[in-house]
């Protein structure tokens, strides 16, 4: 049995209440009127940048994540610090978030304030520029409701202990998305934005200088070449999914079970009994995947948002009006 039926009448429950909550202050079409062309601005601005930059899918699916897990989905994350206060993006755990995701929202807000001056704010751009990039790399669509405001608030101190880190261990993390109200099949699931992207040496190399039993052995091997010289150049990096890296499929979850999964946790989603029965299902259903995915992304999408007087629409996406 994948999921008992208490806890999965529970995670249901929770996800009603919370779309049903969030739906009564956002709307699919919330710039129909105000901003006609949001989405094809939006739209074109990805496309360019995934050509010109293919690492952009996931580094706006990280950033997004980064921004909305901690305290919500409220582009605090993209708030630039000042001589006065440290902001969210310089906490130690987002110093490593790739610049192609900012720099991609920036480009959307740019082109936004051209045609709908001071209408769109920050948080929505994100949300949809994921959603666009992820299907742009293959993966699934999904509705993104609309009409956040951005935060005014932004501190590195405000995002300590609350994103999950590559060494946790699985009851951990499963505390951690439990905590927001994510299941443990939709924490698996949102593991599965592993299926694009990289992570740095410094995250994997000690277990595999330690020869952990978890890793095939011919790529422990690969891992060690590629990552021989990280210590002396800390921007060494290796595919998530080295099978299909830039191809947002199940990959990641077929890779686990055969030792090719990068990060601890990677290998702890494949051992722990919770969550094991998730990775073998994903791995046989990408169809599955897909859909689990987008409903978890969907969900997350919705936590902590701000509407009304509760936030603004930045001007700029790096600084508070």
């Amino acid at each position: 049995m994948v999921e008992t039926s208490p806890l999965k009448l529970l995670s249901v429950t929770f996800t009603i209440l919370l779309v049903s909550a969030a739906e009564s202050r956002l709307t699919t079409d919330f710039y129909a009127k105000s901003c006609p062309r949001f989405h094809d601005i939006v739209r074109d601005t990805i496309t360019n940048k995934q050509i010109t930059s293919p690492t952009t899918a996931a580094a706006a699916l990280r950033l997004f994540f980064h921004d909305c897990f901690p305290n919500g989905c409220d582009a605090s994350l993209l708030i630039s610090s000042t001589a006065f206060n440290s902001a969210e993006r310089d906490s130690p755990i987002n110093l490593s978030l790739p610049g192609d995701g900012f720099d991609v929202v920036v480009r959307a807000k740019t082109a936004l304030e051209l045609t709908c001056p001071n209408t769109v704010s920050c948080s929505d751009i994100l949300a949809v520029a994921v959603r666009d990039l992820v299907v742009t790399v293959g993966g699934p669509y999904y509705d993104v409701f609309l009409g956040r405001r951005d935060s005014r608030v932004s501190r590195s101190n405000l995002v300590a202990d609350l994103l999950p880190l590559p060494s946790m261990p699985i009851p951990k993390l499963i505390d951690l998305f439990g905590s927001r109200g994510f299941t443990i099949q939709e924490m698996v699931a949102l593991s599965g934005a592993h299926t694009i992207g990289f992570s740095h040496c410094s995250e994997f190399a000690g277990r595999v200088a330690r020869n952990d039993s978890g890793y095939n052995p011919r790529f422990a091997d690969g891992l060690r070449k590629a990552c021989s010289n990280y210590k002396k150049d800390p921007t060494i990096s290796v595919f998530n999914d080295v099978m299909t890296p830039n191809k947002f499929d199940n990959m990641y979850f077929q890779n686990i079970p055969k030792g090719i999964g990068l990060l601890e946790s990677d290998h702890g989603l494949g051992s722990d009994p919770r969550t094991r029965p998730f990775v073998e299902l994903y791995a046989r259903d990408q169809e599955r995947f897909f859909k689990d995915f987008a409903r978890a992304m969907q969900k997350l999408s919705l936590y902590g948002v701000k509407t009304g007087r509760r936030g603004e629409i930045r001007r700029r996406c790096d600084a508070i009006n």
